[in-house]
């Protein structure tokens, strides 16, 4: 069943309404959707078997991003995030990429590294060739340790030396460059580097120290690519500004950093919601906009069309999975798989980096526009009233009043409870 992602009123009905429209729309049982409820979801009993020292669970507020097109298919995109604006932002910036066809993605194939650090050698450079001579050999090791995972169409591909300078004196690096299919595939490219390590150390005439994946994923990209109609945006004159901004990220990095979180916003929601592995993405997204010269850059780029539009792309690592990890385990992480409908892990990696242009692009606008702080302040506002107290009869009025005095703050929020329970205007 194909998905319609404009979903009229979504946002003013209840939680569980809006879960049974999930369900109505993507064409599964409502039961798919029940751990979305927390009462149904992750119990301490499952965490208990995630991670150590286990004492109870933390819940993040889940939302469902709408609008999106990518390759024209309408996709609903679970986020998961505590901070207020960002799945509305994301929808609206969906919406206006929609009538230009939405978004267009493309990735790399599933390629994952690890690195094997051999110290104490001699002659590095001809430890480097001796290695590369070696390749079939390493390369047929490597798959030894994963029959299965060769069996589904991935394995060993290809390996690179390097010799590192640093400080202690010279190393011999090898990287083993693994298709790792749909999984994010930090254990699989770990146990094929200590499978191969001894062989390594041998060849190289060293000793085989570190043997773990690295998190700097440039062989595993994602892209994404968008045109954004510039009266919907706001005008010329706004799509001037926002190319103004994101020249400024680029060119300074201490905007750059502001600049990515942004992105980041978008795509770690989408991260955490399907289980994966949302440090992993941040450290290579990060390490990624590091450029050739050392100068730490924008991750997106805009520019305008022959017809006045804003375009923009993105490109950035992305290494995510189907399969393994809290993925499979995490109850409320399947449901958001199940929803997103994605079949395999390029294609979740081109919905994430998707979500991530479109968070970018609202917050270059709200920020060519009426600055950040408008934009947020209803829906902080909110969280402030509700902390201080507001019944949910008394929250509307609460929230109205903050916005209006443009005091969005714990102490006013009190001020203003106390005078409507006054029966004070």
């Amino acid at each position: 069943m194909s998905v319609y992602s404009r979903l009229s009123g979504f946002r003013d009905v209840p939680p569980a309404a809006r879960r049974a429209q999930l369900a109505e729309h993507t064409g599964r049982a409502p039961d798919e959707f029940r751990a979305l409820d927390p009462s149904e979801g992750l119990t301490v009993e499952q965490a208990d078997h995630m991670i150590e020292n286990v004492v109870g669970v933390l819940g993040v507020p889940l939302g469902v991003a709408t609008n999106f097109t990518i390759n024209g298919d309408d996709v609903l995109v679970p986020m998961a995030t505590e901070e207020p604006s960002v799945v509305a932002a994301a929808s609206n910036a969906a919406r206006i990429a929609r009538a230009a066809g939405g978004f267009h993605t493309s990735s790399s194939r599933p390629i994952m590294q690890a690195q094997i650090q051999v110290v104490d050698v001699e002659d590095p450079e001809g430890a480097r060739l001796r290695l590369l001579d070696a390749r079939a050999e390493l390369l047929r090791m490597a798959d030894e340790q994963d029959p299965q995972l060769v069996e589904l169409g991935g394995g060993a591909r290809e390996l690179s030396v390097r010799v590192v300078e640093a400080r202690p004196g010279r190393y011999v690096v090898l990287h083993l460059m693994v298709d790792v299919r749909d999984a994010m595939g930090a254990n699989a490219v770990n146990s094929m580097a200590e499978a191969v390590a001894t062989r390594v150390e041998e060849i190289a005439r060293g000793r085989a120290l570190l043997r773990i994946l690295t998190n700097k994923a440039d062989t595993r990209l994602a892209r994404a690519n968008a045109v954004f109609d510039a009266a919907t945006l706001g005008g010329a004159d706004v799509v001037r500004d926002i190319v103004h901004a994101g020249a400024l990220a680029e060119a300074d990095p201490y905007r750059a950093a502001t600049h990515n979180k942004g992105i980041l916003n978008g795509i770690t929601a989408v991260v955490l919601a399907t289980g994966n592995d949302t440090r992993a993405v941040e450290s290579g997204a990060h390490s990624h906009a590091v450029g050739s010269d050392g100068r730490y850059t924008a991750l997106s780029h805009f520019e305008t069309d022959a017809d006045g539009n804003l375009t923009g792309t993105l490109e950035l690592p992305m290494p995510v999975g189907l399969v393994g990890g809290a993925t499979k385990v995490h109850p409320a992480a399947r449901s958001a798989v199940r929803l997103l409908g994605v079949a395999t892990a390029q294609q979740l990696s081109e919905v994430i980096t998707a979500v991530g242009l479109a968070q970018n692009v609202a917050a270059l606008r709200a920020l060519a526009t009426e600055g950040i702080q408008r934009g947020h302040m209803s829906l902080h506002a909110r969280n402030v009233a509700v902390s201080a107290g507001a019944s949910a009869t008394e929250l509307p009025q609460v929230v109205s009043r903050l916005v209006a005095d443009r005091v969005v703050r714990a102490d006013h929020a009190e001020r203003v409870l106390a005078e409507l329970r006054a029966g004070r205007p």
